[in-house]
């Protein structure tokens, strides 16, 4: 088996970024060949990984070294094979299989189509290098790669000028990420002596156990960390270049917002015992994540573009989950990553039948109405309640344990209000019943999802909470006015449209309050002219 887990993890990456070596010109004139033999890689890949992925129940994490030096000093960078990379792994080769398989009749007649497959691939070997290295020198490799890939496909139509200004909007700030992401390596190096994650676990765990107070270096390390984070999955004030690149194949989209834009969270997930020894971090991330999510919430509702849409509802999504990480809730923010890559890849691949969705949910909400609105409201809320507690007691968290439960479960009872809703409004008793087995099954899932992980990871990864200062007040009082303010929004879209005031708000949300105007000046500056109209 172990022989498994070292040529899966190994070849694997190296085989599809190797892909970057062909040239764009042969592959052109054998694009089907191409496209057979990169979808036969990657189903070869998910069916290794999900063997590896089996393997774990019986079989404990393992490490490969791919190389390792002594001299000038110690050094060494090798494959983690453990339940969160293989997971996030299995979760690559998958939708890398279905990019692949569609990008096939979407780009049939492009004569640039091989050396689009090529890039595909070199971007999901960067992704998997990322994934599943165990030293953050290897990361920082994948981290970089990763970066390249996507900005070989995001300038696929290099005569689109938009699509080339948004790319290069891109580069700038993944420059950024680079600087915050080397500052956090030399400072590890420097307070641990090494760039190993079994190490610096060790080390970190020890730092936590001794009740001693963080050293200001490994603090910063932690803030550096969350500031690489911010800038590749797109959080506040970093996210003006995702909603920008919406002139790219679709299939790219698919790519980027399903896999590549959960690299920031994932390098929190899988620092997470180093990132946890700076509350001051943690703060941030919550504070950062929040305002995200609310701010994608509600520049979603305003957008009349489909694909702008999806950019801005990936925002939000991904502001939530850096807020579960800023809470210490690491177990559901894995899960939210999981979750929410499987939603915006079918809901990009669909996007062309969005408009065939939309009448069938028009004819729905006018058959369905009711004029007793108020009554059904709280009796969702009500049965929200229910389910949210029921959830959370299966799930075994208590509240007075783990203060940010309180948080994630004010949100988890809007959001299945939200869902309910609709149903228990519409008056149809038959409707309302499937309303609520809807909400059993969310329910269901998400408890069925956490503890896999949980057993999956022996409980490492829910260290609950670690904050109790006067920010997680800010945090708590940020996300209920936040998100209930949305919730509002969302609910009652309509009358409140005919006021003044928020048809003017709606002006500015929908050009995203102009937050994108610095980040075209200073691409401007660099690539010294104005950027084109989109």
């Amino acid at each position: 088996m172990e022989i498994i887990f070292m040529l899966t993890g190994t070849l694997v990456p190296i085989l599809l970024m190797g892909w970057i070596l062909f040239p764009a010109q042969f592959l052109n004139r054998h694009k089907r060949l191409a496209n057979s033999i990169a979808e036969a890689m990657i189903l070869l890949a998910l069916v290794f990984f999900g063997i590896c992925l089996a393997s774990l129940f019986y079989n404990d994490p393992t490490t490969f070294d791919l190389f390792r030096i002594s001299y000038p000093f110690a050094f060494s960078a090798g494959i983690r094979i453990e339940p969160v990379t293989i997971l996030m792994a299995n979760l690559i080769c998958f939708i890398g299989l279905i990019i692949t398989r569609f990008s096939l009749r979407y780009l049939d007649g492009d004569p640039e189509q091989g050396r689009f497959i090529r890039n595909v691939c070199f971007t999901l070997g960067s992704v998997l290098l990322l994934v599943l290295s165990n030293n953050l020198a290897l990361t920082f490799a994948g981290w970089l790669s990763t970066s390249l890939g996507l900005h070989l496909l995001l300038n696929h139509y290099p005569e689109r000028n938009w699509a080339v200004w948004a790319a290069r909007k891109k580069f700038l700030v993944s420059r950024v990420g680079d600087g915050f992401f080397l500052c956090a390596i030399f400072l590890t190096y420097h307070c641990f002596g090494t760039l190993d994650y079994t190490t610096i676990f060790e080390k970190s765990n020890q730092i936590r156990d001794s009740g001693l107070e963080t050293p200001p270096l490994v603090t910063w390390v932690g803030l550096f960390l969350v500031l690489a984070a911010m800038t590749k999955s797109a959080q506040f004030p970093f996210h003006t270049w995702l909603p920008d690149t919406m002139e790219t194949p679709t299939p790219v989209s698919a790519l980027m917002h399903a896999g590549v834009i959960n690299a920031g969270g994932f390098l929190i997930i899988r620092l997470s015992p180093l990132v946890t020894l700076s509350p001051m971090a943690l703060d941030i991330l919550a504070i950062v994540g929040s305002m995200t999510a609310l701010m994608g919430s509600l520049l979603m509702l305003t957008q009349t573009s489909i694909k702008r849409s999806l950019a801005y509802s990936t925002i939000a999504q991904m502001g939530f989950m850096m807020l579960q990480c800023g809470l210490g809730a690491f177990i559901p923010a894995l899960l939210h990553i999981l979750a929410h890559s499987f939603y915006k890849a079918h809901a990009f691949l669909s996007s062309g039948g969005i408009l065939e969705s939309a009448n069938a949910s028009t004819l729905f909400s006018q058959d369905q109405k009711s004029t007793n609105t108020t009554k059904s409201l709280l009796l969702s809320l009500a049965t929200s309640l229910v389910l949210c507690f029921g959830t959370l007691w299966l799930m075994g968290s208590h509240s007075s344990a783990k203060p940010g439960t309180i948080i994630l479960g004010f949100i988890l009872v809007l959001a299945l209000t939200q869902l309910i809703w609709p149903f228990f409004a519409s008056g149809n008793p038959r409707l309302a019943f499937g309303g609520l087995m809807s909400g059993l099954v969310v329910c269901a899932s998400y408890v069925i999802g956490y503890q896999l992980i949980f057993r999956m990871t022996s409980g490492g990864m829910d260290s609950g909470t670690t904050t109790t200062g006067m920010l997680d007040i800010l945090v708590f009082l940020i996300v209920t006015v936040g998100f209930l303010s949305i919730f509002i929004l969302q609910a009652l879209m309509i009358p409140i449209g005919k006021i003044p005031f928020m048809r003017a708000l709606y002006v500015h949300a929908l050009n995203g309050f102009y937050l994108d105007i610095p980040s075209r000046r200073i691409a401007g500056i660099f690539w010294g002219k104005s950027s084109p109209v989109p």
